[in-house]
């Protein structure tokens, strides 16, 4: 959804606020603390949104226990952060949306990371012709410290985050940070993803996929002798891979490994909705969980 149709749809506070009941409640608003429907809408002290659990007696509105929890800012300004996000296809930076919607970068920054939260799949099984692959990420070592005798590393071997990809063609696809590339935890990694009894594996010749043939079809491409030979080639998750440094070199510049996974989850959930408008359907999954 564009900008333009946020605010149209969301001129006001209360218009949000209808909008994120409905997409929470329907017609059957329950507390989120017992589940109780004996509930009422609370309307002292002008505090609109908020309700009472004759039950457990709490009392909270419809941002509870979502990424909105005890926000200060207006919700037009997180309905305009979230598509513009997700407009985004190569991500955008919390300085750039600080311009964007007037806010301080550190705001700006915590929304977006909030955003980020709300982008987690649950539940992606791969299946049909699946290309894996591995990636590493972060900037390359300053100018001065180079030794032009010992050029940087570059992929394997490097201090850069490692990151683990596969992708369904013409499907999903998944990517999760990791601490090492092994055998192990490429096997980890793809057997909670892929559904072996429907999936031909395509990969490169690393010896870490080298017994990935014992559970699933696997097939490998030499890339020291071409990039595809025929149906065997990993160009789809190299093009995802494409994407993820895309942001990070164009919007981010760098992002430490400790979020790392709030970045890789993003660019798998713009991946994976890159065929629909997901604004509605993200502001649902962000209130109901």
């Amino acid at each position: 959804m564009d900008i333009i149709t946020v605010f149209e749809r969301f001129p006001t506070q209360q218009a949000c606020i209808d909008h994120l009941e409905n997409a929470r409640w329907g017609d059957s608003p329950v507390c989120p603390f017992c589940g109780s429907d004996s509930v009422a809408r609370k309307r002292e002290n002008d505090r609109v949104g908020r309700w009472n659990c004759h039950k457990c007696h709490n009392s909270y509105n419809v941002l509870t226990g979502t990424i909105f929890k005890g926000t200060r800012m207006p919700l037009q300004k997180w309905f305009l952060a979230i598509a513009i996000l997700l407009n985004a296809k190569k991500s955008v930076s919390s300085y750039q949306l600080a311009r964007d919607l007037n806010l301080n970068q550190p705001t700006a920054y915590r929304m977006a990371m909030q955003i980020r939260k709300a982008m987690v799949e649950d539940e992606v099984f791969l299946y049909g012709i699946v290309e894996a692959d591995e990636t590493y990420v972060g900037g390359k070592p300053r100018k001065s410290k180079r030794n032009d005798d010992d050029p940087p590393k570059r992929g394997r071997g490097t201090k850069k985050q490692p990151v683990l990809g596969a992708v369904a063609r013409g499907g999903k696809v998944v990517a999760q940070p990791a601490k090492r590339v092994t055998g192990e935890t490429l096997k980890a990694f793809l057997s909670k993803f892929v559904k072996a009894d429907s999936t031909l594996l395509v990969t490169d010749e690393y010896s870490g996929y080298n017994r990935m043939g014992e559970w699933v079809p696997h097939f490998t491409i030499n890339h020291a002798v071409a990039y595809a030979q025929g149906l065997i080639h990993t160009n789809t998750i190299e093009g995802f891979w494409s994407l993820v440094k895309r942001a990070i070199i164009g919007q981010h510049h760098h992002y430490s490994k400790e979020h790392a996974t709030a970045y890789i989850v993003e660019a798998c959930y713009k991946y994976n909705n890159r065929h629909f408008d997901t604004f509605d359907s993200f502001l649902q999954g962000a209130v109901t969980g």
